[in-house]
């Protein structure tokens, strides 16, 4: 009996855009774990996962705020872009976007349990909105940044649906350049803020599939520790917002450009309706 899904094969497709057989080879060879399975498709070189941003795997709209030292940022989701393009869809994700700049929770559990007014919790609130939209409606994640200058982006992948990405960035100084920087997270995707927040067990995962990559390509052996290197920091260059090529300007990084304006970057997040 299969280990995975129909749904499993769809998303691994949409993450990295190889073929049916191709995730579904994978998947079997992974016995059915997912993350697995995602590396053995980089291995094989069958598509460059770290350099697609991938595909939306529902509906919904981000939505972001920025007041003086605040800044919030939530995603919420439903079944159909006609429900996202409505009014209704569009006015509730402003109610709640209101509520967690209020309240400044971005734990999902305490916030959907917090006091909405109207003796109702917010939870039960975005209960309601199931019912008038005769949709599924999920808050699937909020994050809050509190008591440092922020700035935000919103952007539309299609012009008649409401924002699918946004950004939040927190900076040490407030500056003009923050809605650039935002600007920049959107388009570029870093995971991290420097190399020095990625994870170690991440690097060595990425170390593994350098090496095992390097090998199926058949790399001389005398050659392979600094071709993986070179590639590991490549990945953490990729990934890290400090380290990348300025949008508006490739010949400085961004951590030079933020220098320049006399402030840096303090966190971030960035969503994209769908994908986590």
């Amino acid at each position: 009996m299969a280990n995975y899904t129909a749904a499993d094969v769809k998303k691994l497709r949409e993450l990295t855009a190889a073929g049916m057989l191709d995730c579904k080879n994978a998947l079997v060879e992974a016995d059915g774990d997912f993350d697995k399975a995602v590396d053995i498709i980089r291995v094989k070189g069958l598509k460059g996962v770290t350099k697609r941003e991938g595909r939306s795997a529902s509906n919904g709209l981000v939505a972001a705020k920025v007041e003086g030292d605040l800044g919030v940022i939530l995603e919420l989701n439903c079944e159909t872009d006609f429900v996202a393009k409505g009014d209704r869809f569009q006015a509730l994700a402003e109610e709640i976007l209101t509520h967690v700049a209020k309240t400044k929770l971005s734990n999902l559990e305490a916030l959907l349990a917090s006091d909405f007014g109207g003796g109702k919790t917010l939870g039960a609130h975005i209960d309601e909105g199931n019912a008038t939209l005769g949709e599924k409606i999920e808050l699937s994640r909020v994050a809050v940044f509190a008591g440092s200058p922020a700035a935000a982006y919103l952007h539309r992948t299609s012009p008649d649906l409401p924002p699918q990405v946004g950004v939040v960035v927190a900076l040490s100084v407030d500056n003009a350049i923050g809605k650039d920087v935002a600007q920049h997270i959107a388009a570029f995707s870093p995971q991290y803020v420097a190399r020095e927040d990625v994870p170690a067990d991440v690097v060595e995962n990425e170390r593994r599939i350098a090496e095992e990559t390097a090998r199926n390509e058949g790399k001389p052996e005398a050659a392979l520790a600094k071709i993986v290197e070179g590639r590991v920091t490549g990945f953490v260059k990729e990934v890290s917002l400090l380290e990348q090529a300025y949008a508006k300007d490739n010949k400085k990084s961004v951590d030079q450009v933020l220098k320049e304006a006399g402030t840096t970057v303090t966190g971030f997040a960035r969503f994209r309706v769908g994908q986590a």
